[in-house]
This record gives structure tokens, sequence and C-alpha cells, in this order.
């Protein structure tokens, strides 16, 4: 047992959850309304099945929209199939929920987005700071002056203005 509570992954599995009970009930009922969904997958996932043609043109990732016309939107515990119109060519997807990276409904502002530890590692790289005096950069000012300063735009070192505090009760309606 973990000494602790792997909330994300936890998460990530609610939020796909979440995804398959939508797209179940759109798959036996339809979209309703104006809803319609973008949905962003990596194409590279081991489990993604589509057509070679697509995978040639989105060789990492690819985004497909389910509004005006889908087929055979089949749901399973791990992902769900679709068939998608590519041009006049009807062409079936089978998408792992583990793939899934964007689902956005735009019709209502609703989106998930799912980070993947790769993600992470690009957005987390190392970055080297250069050589500092940590004493030289910690040397307080040792003027008489206790008052903050601030900077004019030409330059000039000013003492700060003291901060007023303004009473709401003026502006609240009655």
């Amino acid at each position: 047992m973990s000494d602790t509570i792997d909330y994300g992954n936890k998460m990530h599995r609610a939020m796909r959850g979440l995804i398959a009970e939508v797209l179940e009930d759109v798959g036996a009922n339809g979209l309703p309304g104006e809803h319609h969904f973008f949905i962003t997958f990596d194409t590279r996932h081991p489990d993604v099945e589509m057509a070679d043609w697509l995978f040639d043109r989105y060789p990492s990732e690819m985004t497909i929209v389910v509004q005006h016309w889908f087929d055979n939107l089949i749901v399973a515990p791990d992902g769900f199939q679709i068939t998608l119109n590519f041009g006049d060519n009807p062409e079936p997807l089978a998408i792992p929920f583990d793939a899934i990276r964007t689902f956005v409904d735009p019709s209502v502002e609703f989106g998930l987005r799912f980070e993947s530890q790769d993600d992470e590692e690009e957005e987390h790289e190392v970055v080297e700071l250069p050589d500092v005096d940590l004493a030289e950069a910690l040397e307080l000012d040792k003027s008489d002056d206790p008052k903050p300063k601030s900077k004019t735009d030409k330059g000039e070192t000013v003492p700060a203005k003291e901060a007023e505090v303004v009473s709401l009760d003026a502006f609240r309606k009655t």
C-alpha cells in the first residue's frame, strides 16, 4: 500500500468516467440541443485504431468533432468507437479514454484537459541560474529613511505613498 493517496489519477479516472457517461448517452439518444464535442487525442497511443492515411496526416495528435454526422458510437469501459466523415469518406476510429488529451463542449463552455507525464516533464525543465553572491543580493538599504521608496518616470527616487483605506459603504445600494 502507498503512503499517499494519488488524487491526480483518481481525478483523471473520474473525469474519463464522466466522458464515458456522456458519450453513452449521446450514443443512445443523439446530441441534445446545440451540444457538440471537440475531442483531442494522442494518435501514438498503442490502442488507438485509425486508418493509415489519417495517422500519416496526424502522427502525434488529432482533434475530432462530434457534431453533425457521426455513426456507430459505441462506448466500452476503456474507450469508444465512432465512425466520422472525412471528406465524404466515412472512417471508423477506436479511441481509448487514456489517449484523450482534451474534451470540450463549447456550447456550454465545458472542457477537460488531461496532463500526461510527458507534458509535465516538458513544462518543468531544469534551468541553470547564474552564480549570485547571496550576501550581496540580500544586503539591505542602509539609509536613515526606513520608508519604502519608488522611482518616478524620470528615474528619481521618492518615498512611496502611504496606502489609503477606502470605505465601500459609500458605494452600497440601500
